[in-house]
């Protein structure tokens, strides 16, 4: 079993401000478990009794819409907690998590957690500010759908793609989404990403090898936005 007082994901998360004896309470309960990429972390509707701690790999947040479509609210990576607010407000899940690569996660009970929220009064108010940072991003993310174009909400999501997860060897986005992921997560239609998919290309400011996207003009991208 893995030691959390060890683990440097911790760092990223509101787990660092555990103490020593804290850190290996969650070691001696936390289960670890392997998500292959396309299986589910957890599903909307659920109840699940604790939080998971993304310590390898990336998964897609997203929400299921009343026609069908999948809307991705976000991409989480290492070091990141899920199913926070849940803890809190004890209702189902509304959103599913959807592993885009293999990926490792630890879970932590919830009677553990909960209990570190009446000894540890920083651990509360690191799990209440990574809520705030949630409701942040989900403003910013309704006002950029509201007041900006889909080539403009593109031209941000490529972006943020190579900023956050970086390139591969060959220059193309490390975190390749399909055209329907990423036509869910900048609110369009499939056919519409593709379209303007094509025509970044015949602009010069991306290239398409096969079903991956390399960014070639970022200049001119961030001009757009």
């Amino acid at each position: 079993m893995s030691n959390c007082e060890q683990c440097i994901i911790r760092e990223f998360s509101a787990l660092k401000v555990l103490e020593k004896g804290d850190l290996l309470k969650i070691a001696n309960c936390k289960t670890s478990i392997t998500v292959k990429k396309g299986e589910n972390i957890f599903e909307e509707g659920q109840n699940i009794n604790g939080v998971f701690c993304i310590k390898s790999g990336v998964c897609k947040i997203s929400k299921l819409s009343d026609n069908g479509k999948n809307h991705i609210v976000k991409l989480i990576s290492k070091g990141e907690l899920l199913g926070q607010r849940s803890l809190i407000n004890e209702e189902s899940l509304n959103l599913t998590a959807t592993a885009l690569e293999d990926m490792q996660v630890c879970f932590i009970p919830k009677t553990e957690i909960i209990g570190f929220f009446h000894s540890n009064s920083n651990f509360s108010m690191e799990i209440l500010r990574n809520i705030c940072e949630d409701l942040k991003e989900a403003d910013n993310d309704l006002v950029n759908m509201a007041q900006k174009t889909v080539k403009e909400r593109l031209a941000r999501t490529l972006l943020y793609l190579q900023d956050k997860f970086g390139t591969d060897t060959d220059s193309t986005l490390k975190i390749q989404l399909s055209r329907e992921e990423l036509s869910g997560l900048i609110g369009t239609a499939t056919e519409s990403c593709i379209r303007l998919l094509s025509e970044f290309k015949k602009d010069g400011l991306i290239d398409l090898i096969g079903k991956k996207i390399s960014i070639v003009n970022e200049k001119e991208l961030r001009r757009m936005i």
